[in-house]
């Protein structure tokens, strides 16, 4: 009598613990997107699998750093394109990232902490043939990569030194970081570590200019002191003037006391 109940539970029991096809699907399908979006590739770049992947975007006519870039990428190829800019954290979520590329580009600006997120692991850095004039003291700052900074219209002053402090340049293109402009112009062509190497201290020039400008600052301001002070004393003895003309013009005392007897006498 009791079979039958026997053979439910069994069924219930085998149902639970045996998931259905379906459920294998779904999970499946669940696991292989998370691999292609784990491994996604820009559609505007090609992208393989080097152990690790090397994502080729040059001349590919981009204005912006391409987002979503796939997580495990360790060389990056952006050359040849039309970037003017990079932003802050432009790479911070690949950390496994080794080469980056950005030469013959439109760089012009570089933002502090660009390059947060991958200043251990990077290892090369291409700048070179952009249009860079200067960059934020902070930008290479803990970065350990090899950088190539050639062919750019370096403006040599403080804070390119500062820079220039903070990084290790690559020794084939050293030379060829030259002074497109300067706070002196005899340094105006020149390799910027020969000029560093021979002596030449930019902050200095900063700070010399820095006192001009404040001793200039200091004799327009005395100068308009002494004026106000000339100007107010002529203008209180124009006025002391106008008075005493006043007070000579009004009728003396003794002229009033002789007209008061004449006019007593009378009466």
């Amino acid at each position: 009598m009791h079979f039958p109940l026997m053979g439910v539970s069994q069924r219930r029991r085998s149902s639970i613990q045996h998931p259905s096809q379906g459920s294998y699907f779904f999970a499946g399908t669940l696991l292989l997107l998370c691999f292609v979006a784990a491994k996604g590739c820009p559609k505007i770049c090609h992208c393989s699998d080097r152990s690790g992947m090397v994502v080729q975007c040059t001349s590919r006519n981009l204005e912006n750093i391409p987002a979503n870039l796939p997580r495990d990428t360790v060389v990056l190829l952006l050359s040849s394109n039309r970037i003017r800019h990079i932003p802050k954290e432009a790479f911070a979520d690949l950390h496994r990232l080794r080469e980056l590329d950005l030469s013959h580009n439109l760089l012009e600006s570089v933002d502090d902490d660009s390059f947060l997120g991958v200043l251990d692991s990077l290892r090369t850095l291409d700048l070179s043939n952009n249009q860079l004039s200067g960059l934020p003291r902070g930008t290479f700052a803990k970065l350990h990569a090899r950088i190539r900074l050639s062919n750019n219209p370096w403006h040599c002053e403080c804070s390119l030194q500062e820079v220039l402090r903070e990084l290790r340049l690559d020794p084939e293109t050293v030379n060829e970081v030259s002074c497109h402009t300067s706070v002196q112009e005899e340094y105006v062509g020149q390799p910027v570590i020969q000029v560093l190497d021979s002596g030449i201290n930019f902050c200095n020039f900063h700070h010399k200019t820095t006192d001009v400008a404040m001793f200039v600052a200091m004799f327009c301001w005395f100068f308009m002191v002494t004026a106000y002070i000339v100007y107010y004393i002529k203008h209180n003895q124009e006025d002391a003037r106008r008075h005493m003309e006043y007070l000579k013009s009004l009728p003396s005392t003794s002229h009033i006391s002789k007209d008061y007897d004449t006019a007593s006498s009378v009466f």
